[in-house]
């Protein structure tokens, strides 16, 4: 199995700031503010000032549901608060307007996951309808454990978590990437960042639930 393709609790840039990140936004520390602020600078800050942020907004799973197909998202270029703001009341007005959330027609699961497993059984793989189906079985197969990585983010980002603060490291398409989770009391979110020296956007991802209060956090770091 590629368990190299991914590694939960991994150090990442957040552990070269504070001595121990996965206490460090608790709600009883002290300087849990100036930690936000630290941390929301070195993750979001620069790189939207450096023009390397991209918004992706998530949604499409409810009701405990988690089928790969019925995941949806949005990819937005942000340069500013003020554009994260404007694709927050693009949002509110569709759900205002019970019309469609917007959505690219790129698959963050189904299609990469689809495939994963022809790859895995045009190389002589055979896979039965449970590891086809089931995330926690993915990992059996090449890229199968990078794409049940991401299953959980989303799914921590959609129904929620107990952690506050979560460092993962993950081999992707697009290069080695560090994802920082957050699960606060002001938002839920995470950062995919490439890894150190490596090149790249980082990536804001969040719920569509969470694009005001994420708006807000971020407005007052």
């Amino acid at each position: 199995m590629p368990f190299t393709e991914a590694k939960e609790h991994a150090p990442g840039r957040l552990h070269a700031i504070f001595a121990d990140p996965y206490s460090a936004f608790d709600n009883l520390v002290p300087e849990r503010h100036l930690h936000l602020r630290v941390a929301v600078a070195a993750l979001v800050g620069q790189p939207m000032a450096d023009d390397r942020l991209l918004l992706r907004v998530i949604h499409g799973w409810e009701n405990g549901y988690f089928e790969p197909a019925d995941l949806k998202h949005s990819d937005h270029r942000i340069g500013s608060l003020d554009d994260l703001r404007d694709v927050a009341t693009r949002y509110h007005r569709a759900f205002e307007a019970q019309a469609p959330l917007p959505r690219d027609t790129t698959s963050l699961l189904a299609g990469p996951l689809a495939a994963a497993i022809a790859a895995a059984e045009a190389a002589g793989q055979a896979l039965d309808d449970e590891t086809r189906t089931s995330p926690a079985r993915w990992p059996a197969f090449e890229r199968g454990l990078t794409l049940y990585t991401f299953f959980k983010v989303y799914h921590r980002l959609t129904y929620g978590e107990d952690d506050a603060y979560r460092s993962i490291h993950c081999e992707t398409p697009d290069g080695p990437r560090e994802i920082h989770e957050f699960h606060l009391e002001e938002g839920e979110f995470a950062v995919i960042a490439p890894a150190e020296g490596e090149a790249g956007d980082s990536v804001l991802l969040l719920h569509e639930s969470q694009l005001m209060p994420v708006l807000q956090l971020l407005e007052e770091c």
